[in-house]
């Protein structure tokens, strides 16, 4: 599918999550001829959920992303995506989410729309980049070498996790890490949750949790908590958050007919075990951006992040390279942000294009 790699490509999107096919969309319509390395099936990506099509790959119910309410999506659907592109629940008539959308099924749709305007896909890695000249140079993992004029990177973010086998037993069952994303489900509504963590990430996940939830205990390993003080006092005041200090989850319990119905936490001071009665965990303990080929490349923030260069444009530290998505924004990390940005990044690399007398 991907075609020809040789020559210099008009534009490399890297990643393959909502910003990225919303890059591909635009610079396809716009005649780029975009090559998207959308990253390669391997098990080390598998393990840390880096796998083509992003996050939203790994997400169930999607009740936020606009025009896909309740209703016969799946007839739709499976007029929409090749047979073989076709998430199983699609082919089994008799077993269909209720709900308008899944994760999978948002990131084919998304993926078939850029190949029907010609976007071309090479599902590799990019394991090394040169952008000290021009054209810039990629390295993949398995194809050799890439030349291109402009590179939009959108390899995104991923949430960073315990690592308890329970844990991954009951992701998307229970488990997550985005209270906005998973907060309003009705799994979660009015009955007691956990969110795992003591800085502001946690705090807002908490908060925003109390909306819906009938109580949400709140765990941290210290007795106080990092967040900054306005946080603090939010989270302390709040009669719907119960503080469980200096405790770490042990193991997340339930079945798999139920999901999530409880969590043993561990005392780091020495006191007794303690189980909670919960329907959902949720992790506040930050994410990583994708950004480890790019160290010392671009410039990134203190967390890794990529940092734009202009307000209001997704311009890099360097001319002709830009970013869009979660790699970039450790603020919103909702797909319809993403999907926006990967909207700007790509017009903003067509204008640069015309701007150089390249396209």
């Amino acid at each position: 599918m991907a075609g020809s790699t040789t020559g210099i490509q008009n534009v490399v999107i890297v990643g393959s999550g909502p910003a990225g096919w919303t890059a591909a969309i635009y610079c396809a319509r716009a005649n780029l001829n975009p090559l998207v390395v959308e990253g390669a099936i391997t098990e080390e990506n598998r393990m840390k959920g880096t796998l083509p099509l992003g996050q939203l790959n790994l997400t169930t119910e999607i009740e936020n992303f606009p025009g896909f309410p309740a209703g016969k999506l799946r007839e739709y659907l499976s007029t929409a995506l090749p047979e073989d592109r076709q998430p199983f629940w699609i082919l089994d008539k008799g077993n269909q989410p209720a709900h308008g959308l899944t994760g999978p099924e948002l990131m084919e749709l998304m993926r078939q729309q850029a190949i029907n305007f010609g976007a071309r896909i090479l599902t590799d890695d990019v394991t090394k980049v040169n952008f000290t000249g021009k054209p810039f140079h990629l390295e993949t993992l398995e194809n050799g070498p890439i030349q291109a004029h402009t590179v939009i990177i959108a390899t995104g973010a991923r949430a960073n996790w315990l690592g308890l086998p329970s844990e991954e037993r009951f992701k998307n069952n229970g488990v997550s890490a985005c209270a906005v994303c998973d907060g309003a489900l009705p799994r979660f509504r009015n009955k007691a949750l956990v969110v795992v963590g003591g800085g502001d990430s946690a705090v807002e996940e908490a908060s925003y949790l109390t909306k819906f939830a009938a109580k949400v205990y709140l765990v941290h390993r210290r007795d106080k908590l990092r967040a900054s003080k306005i946080m603090e006092k939010r989270a302390l005041e709040n009669p719907k958050i119960e503080m469980c200090w200096n405790s770490a989850v042990d193991e997340v319990l339930g079945t798999d007919a139920d999901g999530v119905t409880g969590v043993r936490l561990m005392s780091t001071t020495g006191a007794p075990p303690r189980e909670l009665a919960v329907s959902g965990m949720f992790l506040g303990i930050g994410h990583t951006p994708n950004t480890d080929f790019l160290k010392g490349v671009l410039e990134l923030d203190d967390k890794g992040y990529i940092v734009w260069k202009k307000m209001m444009r997704t311009n890099t530290s360097v001319d002709g390279v830009f970013a869009a998505g979660d790699v970039a924004d450790n603020n919103y990390r909702q797909a319809i942000t993403a999907a926006g940005s990967g909207c700007m990044a790509a017009l903003d690399a067509e204008r640069w294009l015309a701007a150089e007398g390249i396209h």
